[in-house]
């Protein structure tokens, strides 16, 4: 009988969450953005954000986000990829990063954030060495709320991560090239969309409504939705706002879907595929095409592209697919990469899906008249 249940309700349950998840506007989301900018930038409010200098030549930053750590039953989109999570930290800790944990960290949507924090001890034991060396940044998003205040911070982080754990809602890069300075903002990207930015309903919507019917019908959203056209509307606003910006990288999360250089990877992997099928490169052509029908599961029902000409915007994915794939942005020297982590054969492995010069892109937008846009 669950079965047959499951068949019947997935589809439109799913649909529902869809639906109820986002809805941004391009004037709300164009002005939080640019308030959270002006207020980092001009150091109005401690709790807007940091600012980080970095050396082109030197820096080692990675990006997560979305981990929507939870507690451990079937609505936990976070458990199936809590083992490629531990090995990425491990090989970042190890290898000199500084870690940057961009919002919805936690699912306190669903959860109790007491329950939380019992069931992820040991991936709240992995950031915790990073913040020990000083080589962690996070910020809040619209599921893990409740860290943007004292009271909630207090009682249930500061236990585990002591009075050095500070979360804001921006982190400011910066950094010189060719004696120009250059940011690289970086926030978790809900602002302005007004069934995110701190809903009541919403929120309500996804405590009584969609978890009870997720953890019955064991689905997740970042599978089986039927559509990411909402999730594109709002990856296209970002970059849009990004666009407008004065020699800056926009890096976001939020949508769970990562974008590298304003371009998806579906339609990176689409324009390779174009320009091997015109040179005749049969083994090119088989490759691309099978990591197009591996992608199925992760952007199932894409329903149309839109080609961004200016590679000012990235996103990082998630740490919560529901393959137990994560995704993230790596900055090494002058080298940012959109990464993946996949286990195979019982082992996690890191694969670069792109990689370009950041003084590439400084370069670009530099070269932008941003007031025509």
């Amino acid at each position: 009988m669950k079965k047959l249940l499951q068949r019947l309700f997935k589809k439109p349950v799913t649909w529902l969450a869809e639906r109820m998840s986002s809805s941004p506007q391009k004037a709300q989301v164009f002005a939080s953005l640019s308030a959270l900018l002006k207020n980092i930038q001009n150091k109005k409010e401690s709790s807007s954000g940091l600012i980080v200098p970095f050396d082109l030549s030197s820096g080692k930053f990675v990006i997560f986000s979305d981990e929507h750590k939870g507690a451990r039953d079937a609505a936990d989109d976070f458990r199936l990829a809590e083992k490629n999570y531990l090995n990425a930290l491990n090989y970042y800790y190890d290898n000199g990063f500084h870690f940057i944990n961009l919002g919805d960290c936690e699912e306190l949507w669903e959860n109790k954030p007491d329950i939380v924090m019992e069931k992820n001890q040991p991936d709240f034991g992995a950031e915790l060495r990073f913040l020990q060396q000083n080589r962690y940044y996070r910020t809040f998003g619209n599921h893990d709320l409740q860290w943007k205040f004292d009271f909630p911070r207090t009682r249930f982080l500061k236990p585990v991560f002591g009075d050095k754990l500070k979360i804001y809602e921006g982190i400011l890069l910066t950094t010189t090239y060719n004696n120009r300075p250059y940011s690289i903002f970086c926030t978790h990207g809900h602002q302005g969309d007004k069934r995110s930015d701190g809903n009541a309903f919403s929120t309500w919507f996804v405590a009584a409504i969609w978890t009870p019917l997720q953890r019955f019908l064991e689905i997740s959203i970042n599978s089986t939705s039927d559509s990411f056209e909402l999730v594109d509307k709002h990856n296209i606003i970002m970059y849009e706002w990004s666009a407008t910006q004065k020699d800056l990288v926009f890096i976001s999360g939020h949508t769970h879907k990562p974008v590298f250089a304003s371009l998806d990877h579906i339609e990176r992997l689409n324009k390779a595929l174009e320009k091997a099928r015109a040179n005749r490169d049969a083994a090119a052509i088989q490759s691309i095409e099978a990591e197009l029908e591996r992608r199925k599961v992760e952007y199932a029902g894409k329903q149309f592209h839109k080609t961004m000409v200016i590679p000012s915007y990235f996103n990082s994915g998630c740490c919560c697919f529901a393959d137990g794939d994560i995704t993230g942005i790596e900055i090494e020297g002058d080298t940012i990469r959109l990464i993946k982590w996949k286990e195979e054969s019982g082992q996690s492995h890191r694969i670069i899906l792109e990689q370009c010069p950041l003084s590439y892109l400084f370069d670009m937008i530099s070269n932008t008249d941003t007031s025509t846009l």
